[in-house]
């Protein structure tokens, strides 16, 4: 019993700093991304815009999954930084090929569109799912 409490104590400021970085990079990734969609998806949601819940959710989802299997198989700390930020950047990217497919897109979602919620959360989810596997290579 001792020998696994030691073995917990050792382990924790590791596992306290990996969670909190993680943490911290998908909150940050979760601000730029709202910052740089045209649509305020904070607002929308609290009028009770399902598309945008929708749409903001497969980004949270989509900057997480990345993060996550960065997390599980990082050597260190800049491991998680720079695949989080890749991950923000691939849901960017996901976000404005998107856009391409439905130029209205931002207008949809403040009109709650839920086809174009769902092109949209489709997407960012395939980008993580494909992300974090290269992640894991």
């Amino acid at each position: 019993m001792e020998e696994a409490l030691m073995a917990l104590w050792a382990g924790l400021p590791v596992f306290m700093v990996h969670s909190g970085t993680s943490l911290v990079i998908l909150l940050v990734g979760i601000a730029l991304y709202m910052r740089l969609t045209s649509h305020d998806e904070l607002a929308l949601i609290r009028e009770g815009n399902v598309a945008a819940a929708l749409s903001l959710g497969g980004a949270i989802v989509g900057l997480a999954l990345p993060i996550a299997f960065s997390l599980a198989a990082s050597v260190s700390i800049w491991d998680l930084v720079f695949w989080g930020i890749i991950a923000l950047v691939l849901q960017l990217v996901a976000f404005r090929l998107v856009s391409l497919l439905l130029p209205d897109l931002s207008q949809r979602i403040e009109k709650n569109d839920m086809g174009a919620a769902v092109l949209l959360v489709s997407f960012k989810l395939a980008t993580a799912f494909i992300n974090s596997a290269a992640i894991t290579g």
